[in-house]
């Protein structure tokens, strides 16, 4: 049984927050806490889909491997975010790979449980398929950047991508809110770690990002970012977000509706 932390984590998560407390009490129940460390798998691509999950603290990856042997980064899941969905999707085993970025918490639950959590609570239902949906959406997109954007634009749309999912305000900019190396965003993107560290490079001296530390990107300069993506449009709901929770001292990315 999850601990009065966990109810906690959970009750300030969106996905939970319009459950009365004994809705909560119930979704909780057959559900178990799993601390994950940093480089820890959750579960393994090709197992059994065995459990579906929420992550109340931490970030995680989820990484495919093709046939051909190539790993892809397929995106990260935040706090709030529900993962290991094979079972909603009636698929008998994981599609990927889901790792610690760093320290995490999470709940599990049976996968045999889906039907009956799924009824029980229509919200959660609902939240769990627009999630699936979102994805999908996310993926079309992704593919139709591999096909049509260069490289300098993937990357850029990646990190707006990610500083709109997961960015931290600073001082400085926006960090992209957990450790990130220049190999996870060539292996997003469909590059090479050459090409990534040569454009980070560039964008650095120019003052479009700054210097975070090894495993750390701080966004300075949306606009600037935002400009080199083109005329398609942005991966955000509205990018000016990007500026305003960065503080004044942040450029405004024009709004994209």
């Amino acid at each position: 049984m999850p601990s009065p932390l966990c109810h906690a984590l959970l009750r300030n998560l969106d996905l939970f927050r319009p459950l009365s407390d004994a809705q909560l009490s119930a979704a909780l129940q057959g559900a178990a806490p799993c601390r994950l460390e940093a480089g820890a798998v959750a579960y393994a691509q090709g197992a059994p889909g065995a459990h579906f999950f929420v992550l109340l603290h931490g970030c995680l990856k989820v990484v495919q491997v093709t046939p051909e042997g190539e790993q892809i980064i397929v995106r990260y899941v935040n706090p709030g975010d529900m993962f290991g969905l094979a079972c909603a999707m009636g698929q008998a085993c994981y599609p990927a790979t889901v790792l610690a970025v760093q320290e995490s918490v999470c709940l599990a639950w049976p996968a045999a449980a889906w039907s009956t959590f799924t009824a029980s609570h229509p919200q959660l239902a609902a939240t769990a398929l627009h999630t699936m949906g979102h994805r999908l959406q996310e993926a079309h997109q992704r593919i139709q950047e591999l096909s049509n954007d260069d490289v300098e634009q993937r990357v850029a749309r990646t990190i707006l991508r990610l500083i709109d999912q997961s960015g931290l305000p600073t001082r400085d900019g926006v960090d992209i809110g957990f450790p990130i190396t220049r190999q996870d965003i060539a292996e997003m993107t469909g590059t090479t770690l050459h090409t990534v560290s040569r454009l980070l490079s560039d964008w650095k001296q120019r003052g479009i990002i700054g210097g975070g530390g090894r495993m750390r990107i701080v966004l300075r300069s949306p606009a600037a970012l935002a400009r080199l993506c083109g005329h398609a449009p942005l991966p955000v709901d509205c990018a000016a977000c990007l500026s305003c929770r960065a503080g004044p001292s942040a450029a405004v990315v024009p709004a994209v509706h």
